[in-house]
């Protein structure tokens, strides 16, 4: 099923390996979008990541993308600066513009082949052939994903691609998820909470390897915000992980989310916090649900 973003200017493309079961995901975001982000997860995998804290001199990022192959999957960012400095985007410097590109990784080496991961190529290719809609599912970032798996190896399930956007009025929030949860998500998520509040849960022997997982997020608003305000809204994205996936930031995830804002439509930030806690635990539904349906 095809998904619009249902925000102008932004475009998204994939690379995607069904053999090796591998991918990258890239969203290309309008000039002069300002953004933010923020890791909570113990195993993060992140390019230029510290540049979206408030405090860094740059405001505006050209791209996020989302990839498998765990830090060797940061490679596929080098093909999408390629791309978008052709195309004459990126900070101005005396010397050219540099492509604002932000990079995380999910970590799938153990479903398919580990030996294929995306690179520069994957990116390129992902970047080049973007659109203002996507397919979710197994697809990009999300092919060889799965969740569930602090239970234990059996009880795995695919995870997957979803998207998702919330809107009221004209102010719009949408939302790419790549869903490699350590954790289980709707709706097994609810019914373990039950449990572990009536002390009846206890599949707790069930732990998985470090560095096997990870959720990552592109949280994207037709908003007028800071980079700070961007900041807050990412901290949202976070909130919609929690209430989504049961558990959700271990030590053995990287969950990390980039808030970005494309400037079109004056809006509390605070409201567009609150859009985007629903928004995400709506994507992470949808990625589960598509995959699965």
């Amino acid at each position: 099923m095809s998904v619009e973003l249902q925000i102008p200017g932004v475009e998204i493309g994939h690379w995607t390996d069904p053999v090796a079961r591998t991918g990258c995901t890239v969203i290309v975001l309008p000039p002069g979008t300002a953004a933010s982000g923020e890791v909570r997860g113990g195993a993060p995998a992140t390019r230029d990541f510290a540049l979206l804290a408030p405090e860094r001199l740059v405001d505006c990022v050209d791209a996020v993308v989302l990839t498998g192959g765990s830090a060797f999957g940061l490679a596929s960012a080098d093909g999408v600066m390629e791309v978008l400095e052709a195309e004459g985007r990126g900070f101005d410097t005396p010397h050219g513009p540099v492509p604002i590109v932000v990079a995380m990784a999910l970590y799938d080496l153990g479903v398919g082949d580990a030996a294929v991961r995306p690179d520069a190529a994957a990116g390129r290719h992902a970047a080049t052939n973007r659109t203002a809609a996507s397919e979710t599912g197994a697809v990009g970032a999300g092919t060889g994903a799965t969740v569930s798996k602090w239970l234990g190896a059996e009880n795995a399930r695919p995870g997957g691609l979803g998207i998702a956007s919330v809107r009221r009025n004209g102010l719009v929030v949408s939302v790419v998820v790549a869903l490699n949860a350590a954790g289980s998500p709707p709706p097994d998520s609810q019914q373990i909470l039950d449990q572990v509040a009536a002390g009846t849960f206890e599949q707790w022997e069930g732990r998985v390897s470090p560095f096997a997982n990870t959720t990552l997020c592109a949280v994207v608003t037709n908003a007028a915000l800071t980079k700070l305000e961007c900041f807050w809204v990412a901290q949202g994205g976070h909130d919609g992980l929690a209430r989504a996936l049961v558990p959700a930031h271990s030590r053995s995830d990287g969950d990390a989310v980039v808030a970005a804002a494309t400037g079109a439509v004056p809006a509390d930030p605070d409201d567009v916090r609150l859009l985007a806690v629903a928004a995400v635990a709506k994507a992470v539904g949808s990625a589960v649900g598509t995959i699965e349906g």
